[in-house]
């Protein structure tokens, strides 16, 4: 059905809806990866949960979560660069 419903579409209308699909795709992966982030800094960090956070937990959470972004950013930048040059 969905085959069906693709094939009658222009070629533009498919790019559209490929589009589409690869940006819902991407926000899942990256919901995904800034929730394993989360846990893994939460993990490091937080040693005695309690109702707030102590400052060198919001410290450690901090530097833990920007170590993160910054080797997400080395990684898509160099994805950007290596799609580029196909």
């Amino acid at each position: 059905a969905m085959d069906e419903q693709l094939a009658k579409m222009s070629p533009a209308d498919r790019a559209k809806v490929q589009e589409q699909i690869q940006q819902q795709v991407t926000m899942q992966a990256l919901q995904e990866m800034m929730q394993t982030i989360a846990s893994t800094c939460f993990e490091k960090c937080v040693t005695k949960p309690s109702t707030s956070l102590s400052s060198s937990e919001k410290t450690c959470l901090a530097k833990c979560m920007d170590r993160y972004m910054d080797s997400f950013r080395v990684v898509a930048e160099s994805m950007a660069e290596a799609d580029s040059q196909m």
